[in-house]
């Protein structure tokens, strides 16, 4: 509950490989899960209006613009303002949601949340942060695409934005961090990674040092903060390693009919396994920075991920995540 009535969250019908059949299904299943969420749906009138009217809770905001994946985004912005993800954005900057969602284009979503919710005073470059599951518990890393040049004192910011989305919505107290780099030692990496590291050593709370790659799986700190270039190469990284090694057991464990047998007695662990190490079930990337909760989704999200999405956005939406990270940027703001 917000102030005594339903959390309210936008979501983007058009945005996704598989919209709007994947969204509409995340929508109903995320409803379904949570009374307290009223859902107010962006979109082709055609889709949004008849879905809605045969839904309580759902609401429907035609739009007849639509961003594709291959457009510029900040042209593609600035020249469609009745698109879904643009409306969305301008839906909670007025007010009339708490947070949106978009499985559409990450550049697209970036540009319209920054332009149209404005940025946090003291934060001078949004991020995009994402959870990683971990052997331990699951990771904040960010940037992860935002920002490919960076300075120092961004680092510092995300570090601080990373504790506050930690404990908002994993709800991780007193969450660690780590600078990733090339060496433990403090006067290891790039110059932007030697003052990035002098920078937290006495700005950030529960600050660690630096982290290596292989670190970042193990769970030992619970944000990991790095460049928007570098973060996205190791999210990729994380990502075709994980469908990879997970398309070679499949064809290990079918390859004969002994060891068809074996896996039909490790299934359960198995389909246990690959819950807890998907990152869908931490829903969507949130851009943090912005003066309101915007969640990304993965351009291939399915219903599943679309839920957990939706719902990382309503929690995100009821902690106030935005004032939790402008008291984190500037204490004084508190």
């Amino acid at each position: 509950m917000i102030e005594g009535r339903p959390v309210r969250v936008c979501v983007d019908v058009a945005g996704g490989d598989h919209a709007p059949t994947e969204i509409l299904a995340g929508v109903m299943s995320a409803s379904s899960a949570e009374q307290e969420l009223d859902i107010i749906l962006t979109g082709p009138e055609d889709i949004v209006v008849p879905f809605a009217a045969e839904r309580e809770r759902v609401t429907a905001h035609p739009t007849t613009e639509v961003i594709l994946m291959d457009e510029h985004p900040a042209s593609a912005v600035r020249s469609k303002k009745d698109s879904s993800i643009v409306v969305g954005c301008r839906l909670v900057r007025e007010g009339a949601a708490d947070a949106f969602f978009s499985a559409g284009s990450t550049g697209a979503c970036m540009a319209a949340g920054t332009l149209m919710m404005g940025r946090i005073a003291g934060v001078a470059r949004p991020a995009i942060a994402t959870v990683i599951p971990t052997t331990a518990s699951p990771t904040v890393l960010l940037d992860v695409g935002a920002n490919a040049d960076c300075k120092p004192e961004h680092l510092l910011a995300f570090a601080h934005m990373g504790r506050a989305y930690a404990e908002t919505v994993l709800e991780i107290t007193g969450p660690t961090v780590g600078l990733l780099n090339i060496g433990e030692e403090p006067t290891k990496g790039s110059t932007l990674a030697i003052e990035a590291h002098a920078l937290m050593t006495t700005g950030v709370s529960r600050f660690c040092g630096n982290i290596e790659g292989r670190d970042i799986l193990t769970g030992a700190v619970d944000v990991i903060v790095t460049d928007g270039f570098t973060g996205n190469v190791a999210l990729k990284l994380l990502e075709g390693t994980s469908r990879t090694l997970l398309a070679q057991v499949k064809e290990a464990m079918t390859s004969s009919p002994l060891n068809r047998m074996a896996a039909a007695v490790l299934a359960p662990s198995l389909k246990a396994l690959k819950k807890r190490l998907d990152p869908d079930t931490y829903g969507g990337a949130p851009l943090l920075g912005v003066n309101g909760v915007c969640i990304i989704g993965h351009g291939s999200s399915n219903a599943s991920a679309v839920a957990a999405g939706i719902g990382v956005a309503a929690r995100a939406a009821r902690a106030d995540l935005p004032s939790r990270i402008a008291a984190a940027v500037d204490p004084a703001t508190s």
